[in-house]
């Protein structure tokens, strides 16, 4: 179940699973509601009838036990909880009709989980549509409803408590977030589910649906009903709203979806929320304000010393608080004899905002609001209910009310330090500003906007805040004592006591700048090249950057808010001596420690810890820190800040040293405290004397951390009450995978952990050191994350970023908001590296075979085409101007590019250049025939074959597939041309061949030479007998990096590699090298105590990220080859699943494997495991078992089940297969939990990966201890939970002949088993050794033995509807 949609107001569930609401006939006229009086004179005639059926049912309990039998709860009616069931019947069918009751009338049980989108509702109040109308028989459930891709979340699943001040209101707030829109853009969508117990034909298709959007306050609140649409084959992939019937801004509205089954039954949905925000610069009667202090330091010629930048911006410090207090007598005036229905607050703010009403948070929201984006191209808005608020007392206008805007810096006015990695000089920066107005709605209809933001308003005050400072790298200063003065600041109680308060309210100041968005936007052009001949006389960048940015235009938040999603506890406190103390939370997250009690007294010292010091300390001020990082120095024990140092600028680290001591003495703006380490840090002061000083200290907002690891300094004891809250954009987490190989379990989770941590608004490279969206990036991982989360309105947001800072030129840079960071590796002209400036087009290819949304298709087709213009034009002289001959003459690797990043051997950058120009060919053909445009398709298809050919006329002049003068070395190379179809079809088997004669190598790096230095010679034997460590001619032992039983893959090539081999019947084999063990594999990592994928694959200790995803298209491929689901390569929004389960050749490599995949049409699931198992595990290399395997497929969806059968029919030809289907859906939910159960438990006994390496620091040794953990642990599906293997399951039709004919079976909506007998296991090809080739398959071996695709001639080109081998 979405983490996300838990209900905050439960309702009981009937035993039989679902909860009721009373149905009656279709089409029927709503229950008149006769008022309280006679509905209580209905409910106390129910009673006699409900006594009646509770007697009836006792007298057969009694029976039942009176002859000896068990009373069992069985599927008919005569059973307790059926009688218990129409009781409820009764009881709700009369309460709710009657108006007496509410949901918040009905709490559920403890356990009951369902569906987090359910809202309070008045079902007095339904419109023309009684709570009789809400349908529950149909087996085709709705759920997970959202508009333009974004679903109301209730509450964030990591939320912490929140502490009020004392003059606070009791109102809360309705949800975390609120999905507004624009009424130019308002698309409905929802995701399918079936009913436990219902029959599976009856979930087969859908034949109509209905929308029905109402005013959530007030009366006439029908506003858009479609009727019941009727339709014929599949559900549309969204619904839109009539243009001719748009709500207005302003309007509040809650809205279901009904969905009637094969039998014409109806099933809703539960009711969601959405808002109408403006569109429109009109729209916005507020302007951007600013704290006159503040626009001050930006005022007058621009001062681009960057000294001079540090000091201004200290004077911009503290951070400024917001106000606006709602007169009671403007609210009479705006009511007058009106009555007030609905109240919507629109907020945005450069750079990170927090919104409270009389004194309640409207979110717990915070790092990263609005999200990262070119801010003088858009910036988002957030919209919040308010409703409530403004009703609270005996009437709307009888109290004033207080809205509070708590601001950080964000990614706006951060702390100006200049880094050759993050270029924060480019970046758009000013003041910290905020917008915002209140839309009034009444009964009559009519609209009030109060409180615009605006410098004649008189309703707004500012004042420095109790955040010293907030930096997403350096972290932030809280002061406690500011923040004890301020209590209830944001209440209408603060009025009263200013009097006796320090606090100095002013009035703001309109936000102004001198520099327009075009010519900032021209300077920074002319800056990157990319300026066209006509532009060259254009602004220069050093003129105009210490200028304020201009602010762009102003849209509804596009994605979801960034909000806390786990809670963790610590799995360790200890003390590091001296009153410092280490917390360990067990795996990596992106967030902050959270204090649930406050902090204990601080102790004074003359001499602080490295990086514990305050150096902003004044007289009479105590402080504590907080420092964090991600893994420990391996000489002190301490926390390693060079691994997360901000920007990669520190001195140094412990090992070798990658920076000059004292490198940071001199950058301008570099904290003076934190000892030459930009360091994660948080800093709580307290000034003067007091009891319980720092009791009200609780956690910092405006930052994100990276961390497993916190020192907390310096108190006495140990800290109480504290866990880690993990920070991220609050999408739907619906892809999962499971085996029973701990290794490939252990790879998965470190992508989803380094995953998880990346996606703060943008998919960072990392959550520390850089924070950066890169293309890249994106490009190798995009996959596993589309597997993992509900990416849609995610990458929506991106592909936007990516076309907002297109070029004039068509030019898309390497990170969506340009940084200048690789520009020299591309072809010029502003243009970031081919492969990372391709990610725009290949990423809409891929979002609209996951999501089905033609109109990003139709919003970013010009964007793409503009870019393949610029390639058309620019690529061949911007390769020959970086030094590659047109015929490859001299070419040997590693050109200028960045190609496969970070592999372990020769990158063949011409051929990613190149390969990427064809796939934004590709793309473009691809979206054009989607949006049934003839000519850009046949445009794109020519030029990308024409492209195709030309590397195909360079790679093919020799088997192995390499460049002209290459040796079958570089990478990416045959795995590649394969996986892309560019290989032609008849050249595959002999360039297949010639891959398998690749070897391994040695690996020199500076940490594995020391770790060898360092390791007890008994560990060192036993390393070189599992071939982790070879003996060269020298004598000296080294690492190595294997081929076939590892990775030296880069980011590219990784997926290539994985999915050609298991695509083209080599599955073993990159069974190997995905469990391989030693240098060169996740394992590797692992081994290390990693939680999260590592940048590279070499271990660093003061370098290169510990928190990196880009190296994770491996969780994809466990998903879609080790357990067999994946997106069919031609459908669109899921659709069409593709089950393509392959088997290791023995069961010691693995047992089982199953992944659930989560769509836009609901979820899918798939499970297989060997039965039948010898108990000697010595026989599992040859014994002759049984498959079972079983799918789940949503409703109204399809999938193709292919079985690895047809590759060698000989081998299998005593193999039987019989397929079945569930006859009635189970009860997945319950399953699922049941599930989860059993894994959680089996985590908490560590049973997964089983040991780590450890220093010594003062025996200066490293020793291997044997320890257990909870990452990796095996965990079986619950659809071997669902049903007893012996349970009844109607067909067991034989599909042997078909399978083994390699036909594809068509399955529709169900739970389906295939059972496949006598399997043969085989022992695994060994190859030569570790470092060896696999002469196996090149050796002796005809080409039709050495695999079952290479030959096939049906997939030798790529299909322009093919979005899987796009790239």
């Amino acid at each position: 179940m979405d983490p996300l949609n838990r209900r905050s107001r439960r309702r009981r569930r009937s035993r039989r699973g679902f909860s009721f609401v009373a149905p009656t006939t279709p089409g029927a006229a709503p229950m008149p509601s006769s008022g309280r009086r006679s509905s209580l004179l209905v409910l106390s005639l129910s009673i006699p009838l409900v006594l009646v059926i509770l007697f009836y049912q006792h007298v057969q309990l009694l029976a039942s036990l009176e002859g000896g039998g068990e009373y069992t709860v069985d599927q008919g009616d005569s059973s307790w909880s059926q009688s218990l069931h129409q009781v409820r019947q009764v009881i709700e069918f009369v309460a709710y009709g009657s108006g007496i009751a509410t949901d918040d009338d009905l709490v559920a049980e403890d356990d009951d989980e369902v569906d987090g989108s359910e809202l309070s509702q008045d079902p007095d109040s339904f419109g023309d549509l009684s709570f009789d109308d809400v349908e529950l028989e149909g087996s085709i459930v709705p759920y997970e409803i959202s508009v333009n891709h974004l679903k109301l979340v209730k509450e964030a699943p990591g939320s912490s408590p929140q502490t009020y001040s004392s003059y606070a209101t009791t109102v809360k707030r309705e949800e975390d977030f609120l999905p507004v829109v624009s009424t130019s853009d308002l698309s409905f969508r929802w995701r399918l589910r079936s009913k436990a117990e219902a029959n599976v034909k009856t979930v087969t298709r859908a034949t109509a649906y209905r929308i029905i959007a109402r005013r959530c306050y007030g009366f006439e609140r029908q506003m858009w009903d479609t009727d019941k649409v009727e339709v014929d084959g599949d559900l549309p992939d969204h619904v839109r709203w009539p243009q001719t019937e748009l709500p207005e801004i302003g309007e509040i509205i809650e809205w279901r979806v009904i969905v009637w089954d094969t039998q014409d039954r109806p099933h809703t949905s539960n009711w969601s929320r959405l808002a109408i925000g403006p569109r429109k610069k009109d729209d916005w009667f507020a302007k951007f304000i600013v704290h006159p202090g503040d626009m001050k330091t930006f005022d007058g010629p621009p001062r681009g010393d960057q000294h001079q930048q540090c000091e201004l911006w200290h004077k911009r410090r503290s951070l400024p608080l917001f106000r606006a207090n709602i007169r009671a007598t403007e609210l009479i005036k705006a009511m007058k004899d009106d009555k007030l229905v609905s109240a919507l607050l629109v907020v945005s703010g450069l750079g990170s905002f927090r919104v409270s009403f009389n004194g309640a948070p409207l979110s717990t929201s915070g790092p990263i609001d609005p999200p990262f984006t070119d801010y003088t191209k858009r910036v988002m808005y957030r919209g919040f209910d308010v409703t409530k608020f403004l009703q609270e007392g005996k009437y709307h206008s009888d109290i004033s009310h207080v809205v509070g805007i708590e601001m950080g810096s964000g990614w706006w006015d951060h702390r100006p330090i200049s880094s050759s990695i993050v270029k924060l000089d480019l970046l758009p920066r000013g003041p910290v500003t905020v917008i915002a107005q209140l839309y009034l709605r009444t009964q009559s209809g009519k609209q009030h906007v109060l409180i615009p933001t605006s410098m004649s308003s008189e309703a707004w005050q500012v004042t420095r805040g109790h955040i010293r400072e907030s930096d997403l790298f350096t972290g932030e200063i809280v002061d406690l004592k500011r923040h004890e003065d301020l209590d209830g600041w944001d209440t209408p109680a603060h009025q009263q006591l200013k009097e006796n308060s320090k606090i100095v309210w002013t009035t703001p100041v309109e936000y102004r700048t001198d520099v327009t968005a075009q010519r900032r936007h021209d300077a920074l052009a002319k800056r990157a090249g990319a300026y066209r001949d006509e532009d060259n006389r254009g602004p220069v960048w050093e003129e105009i950057k210490g200028y304020a940015a201009p602010i762009g235009r102003l849209e509804p938040s596009d994605i979801p808010p960034i909000l806390p999603m786990e809670r963790i506890e610590p799995e360790e406190v200890r003390s590091l001596t001296n009153g410092r103390w280490l917390v360990d939370f067990g795996k990596s997250v992106s967030g902050t420690l959270y204090f649930s009690e406050g902090l204990a007294e601080p102790i004074v010292k003359d001499t602080y810890p490295r990086a514990h010091g305050y150096a902003g300390t004044e007289d009479g001020e105590s402080f504590f820190t907080v420092v964090y990082g991600e893994s420990l120095d391996m000489t002190t024990g301490d926390i390693n800040r060079v691994l997360v140092a901000g920007m990669g600028l520190h001195d140094g680290g412990p090992r070798h040293v990658s920076a000059s001591e004292g490198a940071q003495d001199n950058t301008p703006c570099f904290p003076n405290d934190h000892d030459h380490i930009l360091t994660q840090r948080d800093v709580y002061v307290y000034s003067g004397e007091a009891k319980h000083r720092f009791a009200t200290a609780r956690q910092s907002h405006f930052t994100t951390h990276a961390f497993r690891f916190a020192e907390v300094c310096c108190i006495a004891t140990p800290p109480s009450g504290v866990y880690a809250l993990a920070y991220r954009t609050a999408m739907l987490e619906w892809g999962s995978f499971d085996s029973s190989n701990v290794l490939l379990n252990g790879g998965y989770e470190l992508v989803k952990n380094a995953m998880k941590s990346n996606l703060l608004s943008v998919q960072s490279d990392c959550p520390h050191r850089e924070k950066l969206p890169y293309g890249g990036d994106l490009v190798a991982s995009s996959p596993a994350a589309m597997h993992m989360f509900d990416m849609s309105a995610f990458y929506r947001k991106t592909i936007r970023d990516w076309i907002d800072g297109q070029w004039k030129s068509g030019a898309y840079t390497e990170t969506s908001i340009w940084q200048d960071l690789n520009d020299y590796a591309g072809i010029g002209k502003g243009a970031g590296e081919t492969v990372w400036a391709s990610a725009p087009p290949v990423l809409t290819v891929r979002h609209m075979q996951h999501y089905a949304d033609k109109d990003l298709l139709s919003e970013t087709l010009s964007g793409h085409i503009r870019w393949l213009t610029f390639l058309n034009k620019e690529f061949d002289r911007g390769l020959e101007q970086r030094g590659y001959d047109k015929e490859l003459k001299g070419y040997e690797g590693d050109g200028t590019g960045l190609s496969d990043w970070l592999a372990l051997r020769t990158k063949d950058t011409w051929l990613t250049h190149t390969a990427f120009y064809m796939a934004s060919a590709r793309a473009v053909a691809y979206i054009a025939r989607k949006l049934e445009s003839d000519v850009h398709e046949k445009k794109g298809m020519s030029l990308a074959k024409s492209l195709e050919s030309k590397i195909s006329s360079f790679y093919s002049k020799k088997p192995d597939w390499d460049f002209p003068e290459g040796h079958g070395y570089a990478t990416p190379g045959p795995e590649l041309g394969l996986f892309t179809r560019i290989v032609p079809a008849d050249k595959r088997c002999a360039v297949l061949k010639n891959w398998f004669k690749r070897p391994g190598s040695v690996w020199p790096g500076d940490e594995e030479r020391l770790f060898l230095n360092e390791v007890d010679e008994e560990d060192l034997e036993d390393m070189v007998r599992t071939g982790e460590l070879v003996r060269e001619s020298d004598g000296k032992l080294y690492m190595g990096w294997s081929q076939w039983q590892g990775f030296n893959e880069g980011i590219l090539a990784m997926r290539y590699s994985l999915k050609t081999l298991s695509e083209f019947g080599f599955h073993n084999v990159a069974l190997r090298k995905a469990t391989g063990i030693g240098f060169g594999t996740p394992e590797y990592m692992l081994r290390h105590n990693a939680t999260t994928m590592w940048e590279s694959w070499w271990r660093s200790e003061d370098l290169y990220s510990r928190n990196h995803p880009m190296l994770g298209a491996m969780a994809e491929w466990m998903s879609s080859s080790v357990a067999g689901i994946s997106h069919h390569p031609r459908t669109t929004g899921g659709r069409t699943m593709l089950f393509s389960p392959l088997f290791p050749k023995s069961a010691a490599m693995l047992e089982y494997a199953s992944s659930e995949q989560g769509t836009p049409v609901g979820d899918y699931a798939i499970a297989w495991r060997f039965e039948d198992l010898p108990e000697n595990k010595n026989q599992y290399n040859s014994a002759v078992v049984k498959i079972r395997i079983r799918l789940m497929i949503p409703p109204t969806a399809k999938g193709v089940l292919e079985l690895p059968l047809h590759s060698n029919p000989k081998k299998f030809k005593k193999t039987t297969i019989t397929i079945s289907k569930s006859t009635q859906i189970p009860d997945i939910e319950a399953a699922r939990t049941e599930s989860r159960l059993k894994c959680s438990r089996r985590r908490r006994k560590r049973l997964g990966f089983p040991f780590s390496w450890e220093y010594d620091k003062d025996r200066k040794k490293w020793y291997r201890l044997e320890s257990g953990k909870s990452i990796g642990t095996p965990c079986e599906s619950f659809l071997f939970n669902v049903l007893p293997v012996q349970a009844s399951w109607s067909g067991h039709a034989d599909m042997t002949d078909h399978a083994l004919q390699g036909k594809e079976t068509i399955l529709n909506a169900g739970i389906y088993e295939i059972v496949i007998s006598n399997w043969q296991l085989e022992r695994e090809v060994e190859g030569r050794g570790r470092l060896g080739d696999l002469p196996e398959y090149f050796r002796d071996a005809s080409l039709d033995e050495i695999g079952p695709y290479c030959q096939d001639q049906k997939t030798g080109q790529w299909d322009v509807e093919d979005a899987t081998h796009l790239i």
